[in-house]
């Protein structure tokens, strides 16, 4: 992978970050750094802020722009857009709503045949972070002290679910019905709402009530 990819990765996945972070994550000078990042500024791919500090000049922080953003896979999104409209003008809503139920059943199948054969509530939700991963979402999980945190960076059907939110509602659904009724899931994060990334706090029901 190029340099410049491997550094829009790395903003893509953690959010802004500086010259110097990127210098040392990368093994390249802080110089460099900052020149690849003045790059991608310069092309609209990048923008940046300053943070004040106690001390010295304020740390400026990369990020990624609207364009930026665009750059990285939205799975056939101007074709399944297509399709989404087709279907609502020949079948009506109810016709979106049945395809977007057999996408959610399917893919609770799919994922049900690796997680059920896992015992731990860990287990399975590495096992949904791997998949998840594969599909284009830049996935990961987090432990926190309130639960796991179910990290999203990226969304490959991001314009489809824009157009039909339906789908982001059935992959909450998924993943509820997935871990069952002992356990709770919030989203915190949404994509399609402005935040760069999509969260899902999971918590015990024991322990959220």
């Amino acid at each position: 992978m190029k340099t410049i990819d491997r550094i829009l990765h790395t903003i893509k996945r953690e959010g802004a970050v500086t010259a110097k972070q990127l210098a040392e994550d990368m093994s390249i000078t802080t110089m460099g750094a900052r020149q690849h990042l003045q790059s991608l500024e310069e092309d609209g791919i990048l923008s940046f802020y300053d943070v004040k500090v106690k001390v010295g000049r304020p740390t400026r922080h990369w990020s990624l722009t609207k364009k930026g953003h665009a750059r990285f896979a939205d799975r056939h999104g101007e074709l399944t857009i297509q399709v989404i409209d087709a279907v609502e003008h020949v079948f009506g809503k109810e016709g979106v709503e049945k395809v977007t139920a057999e996408r959610e059943a399917q893919t609770l199948a799919l994922y049900q045949k690796t997680l059920n054969q896992l015992s731990t509530l860990e287990e399975k939700l590495q096992a949904l972070v791997n998949m998840r991963e594969q599909e284009g979402y830049m996935a990961e999980l987090e432990q926190t002290e309130q639960g796991y945190l179910l990290i999203e960076n990226h969304c490959p059907i991001c314009k489809a679910a824009t157009r039909c939110p339906n789908l982001c509602t059935s992959e909450l659904n998924v993943f509820q019905r997935l871990l069952g009724q002992d356990y709770h899931i919030q989203r915190q994060e949404h994509i399609i709402q402005g935040q760069r990334r999509c969260t899902y706090l999971i918590r015990s029901t024991s322990l959220s009530s």
